[in-house]
């Protein structure tokens, strides 16, 4: 695959989607950075460390139908096409990791929850589609997580039983629904769609009590942006290994 691929990162100004734009630039991979505050995106900007500097920044709240329309006009406008979109951006509202709160989860904290994590990233993916149609292969990442899998958190013997912020969980198991729909919709195109289980990383998200560095958490991301036309198609993959539903 030629090393002109371009990619928008969505909460790219921090954690795992500032380590996947880095490793991605790397790879050749021409970087549009994007989040909600232009000012830190400048700073990662000028301070940017990866083998090719990041082509664009766009302040993007994926919330915001405008933001996401004028983002696609930019891209189209400016390149004409995307090859890889990473759905990054994601939020936990509701505090304590540890507990079942199903009982007691506010509307609030679930409608929250879900216009960041579900039905904003749905919104712009379809804004973008186009855009990717006209890659020679597009590739969309949803960033997801294990605590989105029905299996684990029906499995009272997982290491993750007590980890169940039920907002939380379930928007990500909305997201890989997302994945594996849209993948068998995509399927006569070039575009392929995976879910990814980073781990459990030292972000701000996932604290400092995590085991991974972000480092090696953003690598199940890259290496799904960035597979070939033989890589897995409507999967949820941690690692290069697949994930239960």
């Amino acid at each position: 695959m030629s090393n002109d691929r371009i990619a928008l990162i969505t909460g790219s100004n921090r954690g795992i989607g500032l380590e996947a734009a880095k490793q991605l630039s790397d790879q050749g991979v021409k970087v549009i950075l994007s989040g909600r505050d232009k000012a830190k995106l400048e700073a990662v900007q000028a301070t940017w460390n990866g083998e090719v500097a990041p082509i664009d920044i766009i302040e993007l709240d994926i919330t915001k139908a405008e933001d996401r329309a004028r983002a696609a006009q930019k891209i189209a406008e400016q390149y004409g096409r995307l090859d890889i979109l990473v759905n990054n951006a994601g939020v936990i509202v509701e505090g304590e990791w540890g507990q079942n709160n199903s009982e007691t989860v506010s509307q609030e904290d679930l409608n929250t929850t879900f216009s960041i994590n579900v039905f904003a990233q749905i919104g712009l993916t379809q804004d973008l589609l186009p855009l990717l149609k006209k890659s020679k292969a597009g590739r969309i990442v949803n960033v997801s997580s294990i605590l989105g899998s029905l299996a684990v958190n029906a499995d009272q013997n997982s290491g993750w039983s007590a980890v169940k912020p039920f907002a939380y969980n379930a928007s990500k198991a909305a997201l890989n629904m997302f994945t594996v729909s849209l993948s068998q919709s995509l399927a006569d195109t070039g575009i392929k769609v995976n879910s990814a289980h980073p781990g459990w990383v030292k972000t701000d998200l996932g604290t400092s009590a995590a085991p991974m560095d972000v480092t090696e958490g953003a690598r199940t991301v890259v290496e799904l942006a960035l597979i070939d036309s033989d890589g897995p198609n409507g999967q949820f993959i941690h690692l290069g290994e697949e994930q239960p539903w």
